[in-house]
C-alpha cells in the first residue's frame, strides 16, 4: 500500500512500511525512510506505484482550468475527493483525485487552503481583485524587461526619466522602475550617475554634485521665507574713528573691520569691530529660526547659500562710506606693541573703506613693508597694525598664518545654468602675507578676550579647543594648543556662522548686564554646537568636492595631459598649482615626502570627481617645490 502525503508545503508519494495508528513509516522512491504523522496522509492507494503517482498526475494537472474549476464548485468548503468525484463523474483513480488536487493547491487565487486536502472557493470580489492585481504584476514585469533592455543600450525610458533625483539621491527600492534600472546598472556594471550620464538624464556633472548636496542639506529648497529686515539701532553711541575692513574682491559678508587712534606719549588705541546683526535679530524670532537652520553659509567656487537673506546681510555688513552698527573691542597698545588694557563696547562705526586684497597687495606685501611705504590710504595704519601683529604672534608662541600653504581662488566665467560653458580662472596666493598676518593676529586677539571675557563673568559660550592635537567644539573655555591661547570663541564672523551669531548674543548681554539668552549648560546651546559641527563639517566636504571639480575642469581646459606633482604621503601627490590630492598608484614605494614627480593624465571622471595619473619620472631635486604642509580647510 502507498501513501499521498503533504510535507513542508509540498506534496510527497511514499510505500507503508509500518502502519501504527497516529504515524506511519514510509519508504519514499529515492529509498529515504521517514516517519510520519497519519493526520498528514491524503490518498491510500495501491496503483500506481509511489513513484509513479505524481509523475502522472503532474501533466493533467497542467491541463485543468483554474477559472473552469472555480465555475464549477459550489460554495463552502470541501475536500479534493469529494470535487475530483463531481469533476470526473465517477469515483477517482488515484492519479484523477491527485492531478484535482495539484490543480487546486496550484491556484490560490481561486481556492483558499482550510486544511489538509481542504479547499473553499474565493469570493467573486476577492477574486477579480487577485486577478486584477496579478495582471498588473504580468504588465509590470512585461514594462520591466523592456525599461531593462533600453537601459542596456543606454536608451532612457521615460518612465525612468521621471525618477531621475529619485534614483539619484532617494531611490524607492518598492517602485519597478527602480527595480528595473537597479538591475541595469548591475548588468552594464555602472554607477546610477554613470548609467544616467550616458542615458543623457544627466546634462552636467556639476548639477550632479550640486543638487546631491540640496537634497542631503537644503530639501526643502534654498530660498527664504518672507521675513523683513530687522530695523537698524538708532540709539547707538557713535565712535570716533575711521574703520577699514580687509576682504577679497568677492567677499559680500563683511563681517569686521580694524581702525587705529594714535595715542601721543602712549602708543596707539587699536579697534576691532564686529558686524553686530545680534543686536536686531532676537533668539528665537523666525529669522533665528532660519539662521538656525543653515547653521551658515555654504561657500562653492562660483557660488554661495548665505545664512541669512541678502537684506539682512546688507543692513548688517560692514559696507564703505556707513555707519554700522558693531561690537568693538579697543587695545591700548604701547610703543613696543604691548597691550596695556582693553574694553569692549557696542557702537556705531564709521567705516571709511572696504580695502580688497589684489588692491592692497602689490604695494603692501612683505618685500614692500620693510622699506618706505607709497602713499595710500590706510598704510600708515597698515603698517602700525602688521608690527602689532608680529608682536602678538611672537607672545603667543605660534604662526599666525601657516607658511607655504597657498590660498587659492577661482573664478568662474559664465551661466552656473550651463555649467559645461563656462570657464574656470584658478589663481594660486601665498598664505602668510602681511595683510593675512595682521588680519588673523586681530581675530585671534578679539576670538580669546572675547572668550575670556564671558569665561570670567561665567557666561554660557561656544569655544574652539584644541588638547593632544584634537580640535573640537566646546562649551568649556579649554584651551587652543595650536593657537597658544588660553581660550578660543568663534565671534568674528556672525553674519555667516551661527555659532558666531550665538556667541555676539551672550556677549551683548554681558556688555548691556542683562540675562544672556542660553543660561550655563543650556540643552538648547548643546543643540545648537553638536548641529553647528556637524552641519559645518559637511558643507566644507561640499566646498572641497566643488573645488576638486572645477580644478579637473580646469585640467581639461587647458588640455593638460602631463603635469608635475609632490609627493605628500604613501601614494598621495598635490598636483602643482591646484588644491588637488589625487592618489598614483604607480609611485614607486621608497618615495620620500615631498619629493617631486612627473606624471601623465590618462583619464578624467567628473562625475566621482577622479583623474587616474600614472608616474612618469622624478624630477631633479633642485626642481623648485611647491608647497609641502597640509592646504588649511
Amino acid at each position: 500500500m502507498n501513501v499521498l502525503f503533504e510535507e513542508d508545503g509540498g506534496f510527497k508519494a511514499g510505500s507503508i512500511l509500518a502502519d501504527n495508528d497516529s504515524s506511519l513509516q514510509v519508504e519514499m522512491p529515492s529509498g529515504k525512510r521517514s516517519k510520519i504523522k497519519a493526520a498528514s496522509v491524503l490518498l491510500r492507494f495501491a496503483q500506481p506505484a509511489s513513484g509513479a503517482l505524481l509523475e502522472q498526475a503532474t501533466p493533467l494537472a497542467a491541463e485543468i482550468e483554474a477559472d473552469f474549476l472555480w465555475e464549477c464548485v459550489s460554495d463552502g468548503e470541501f475536500s479534493f475527493l469529494d470535487f475530483a468525484r463531481d469533476y470526473y463523474g465517477h469515483d477517482p483513480v488515484p492519479v484523477e483525485a491527485t492531478a484535482v488536487l495539484l490543480a487546486l493547491h496550484a491556484a490560490p487565487v481561486y481556492f483558499h487552503r482550510k486544511g489538509k486536502g481542504r479547499f473553499r472557493k474565493a469570493p467573486a470580489d476577492i477574486l477579480a481583485a487577485a486577478l486584477a492585481n496579478l495582471e498588473k504584476k504580468r504588465q509590470q514585469a512585461l514594462a520591466m524587461e523592456a525599461w531593462l533592455a533600453e537601459l542596456k543600450e543606454f536608451r532612457l525610458p521615460p518612465e525612468i526619466a521621471a525618477l531621475t533625483d529619485a534614483l539619484l539621491y532617494a531611490p524607492d527600492r518598492n517602485k519597478p522602475e527602480t527595480k528595473a534600472f537597479e538591475t541595469a546598472c548591475g548588468e552594464t556594471g555602472l554607477s546610477a550617475a554613470q548609467l544616467l550620464f550616458k542615458c543623457g538624464a544627466i546634462k552636467s556633472a556639476y548639477h550632479l554634485h550640486y543638487k546631491r548636496f540640496l537634497h542631503e542639506q537644503f530639501p526643502r529648497g534654498t530660498a527664504f521665507p518672507a521675513l523683513d529686515a530687522p530695523a537698524l539701532p538708532v540709539d547707538l553711541p557713535r565712535a570716533e574713528v575711521r574703520a577699514f575692513s580687509i576682504d577679497d574682491a568677492h567677499t559680500t559678508e563683511i563681517d569686521d573691520a580694524l581702525s587705529v587712534t594714535w595715542l601721543p606719549g602712549i602708543g596707539s588705541r587699536i579697534g576691532i569691530h564686529i558686524a553686530a546683526p545680534g543686536l536686531a535679530i532676537e533668539h528665537g524670532s523666525p529669522l533665528d529660526g532660519v539662521a538656525r537652520a543653515r547653521l551658515s553659509t555654504v561657500y562653492m567656487p562660483g557660488n554661495k547659500i548665505t545664512m541669512l537673506p541678502e537684506a539682512v546681510v546688507q543692513n548688517y555688513t560692514l559696507a564703505g562710506g556707513v555707519d554700522c552698527p558693531a561690537v568693538s573691542l579697543y587695545l591700548t597698545v604701547n610703543e613696543q606693541y604691548e597691550v596695556l588694557s582693553h574694553e569692549s563696547c557696542i557702537e556705531r562705526v564709521h567705516i571709511a573703506e572696504n580695502l580688497r586684497h589684489h588692491d592692497v597687495e602689490p604695494w603692501f606685501n612683505s618685500e614692500t613693508v620693510g622699506a618706505v611705504l607709497p602713499d595710500e590710504p590706510f598704510a600708515r595704519e597698515l603698517l602700525h597694525l602688521w608690527h602689532f601683529a608680529n608682536a602678538c604672534e611672537g607672545r603667543r608662541g605660534k604662526p599666525s598664518a601657516m607658511q607655504g600653504v597657498n590660498d587659492y581662488n577661482f573664478a568662474i566665467s559664465g551661466d552656473l545654468a550651463d555649467p559645461e560653458s563656462c570657464s574656470v580662472d584658478i589663481s594660486e596666493r601665498k598664505r602668510g602675507s602681511p595683510l593675512d598676518k595682521l588680519v588673523a593676529e586681530l581675530m585671534i586677539v578679539a576670538n580669546s578676550t572675547w572668550g575670556g571675557l564671558l569665561a570670567e563673568r561665567n557666561i554660557a559660550c561656544l569655544y574652539r579647543a584644541q588638547t593632544q592635537g584634537k580640535v573640537r567644539m566646546t562649551t568649556s573655555p579649554l584651551p587652543h594648543e595650536g593657537l597658544g591661547v588660553p581660550q578660543y570663541a568663534w565671534m568674528t564672523s556672525p553674519l555667516r556662522r551661527y555659532c558666531d551669531l550665538v556667541n555676539q548674543w551672550q556677549l551683548i548681554a554681558c556688555l548691556r548686564e542683562t540675562p544672556p539668552p542660553f543660561p550655563q549648560k543650556s540643552a538648547e546651546l548643546f543643540a545648537a554646537m553638536r548641529d553647528f559641527e556637524l552641519t559645518y563639517a559637511a558643507y566644507a566636504e561640499f566646498q572641497r568636492l566643488m573645488e576638486r571639480y572645477w580644478c579637473l575642469r580646469w585640467l581639461q581646459q587647458h588640455g593638460i595631459v602631463e603635469i608635475d606633482a609632490t609627493l605628500r604621503r604613501e601614494q598621495t601627490v598635490k598636483l602643482d598649482h591646484l588644491p588637488l590630492l589625487a592618489r598614483v598608484a604607480s609611485v614607486p614605494a621608497d618615495l620620500q615626502p615631498g619629493q617631486r614627480m612627473h606624471l601623465a593624465i590618462e583619464s578624467i571622471d567628473l562625475l566621482q570627481p577622479e583623474v587616474a595619473l600614472r608616474f612618469v619620472a622624478l624630477l631633479d631635486a633642485d626642481e623648485p617645490a611647491c608647497d609641502l604642509e597640509e592646504d588649511a580647510a
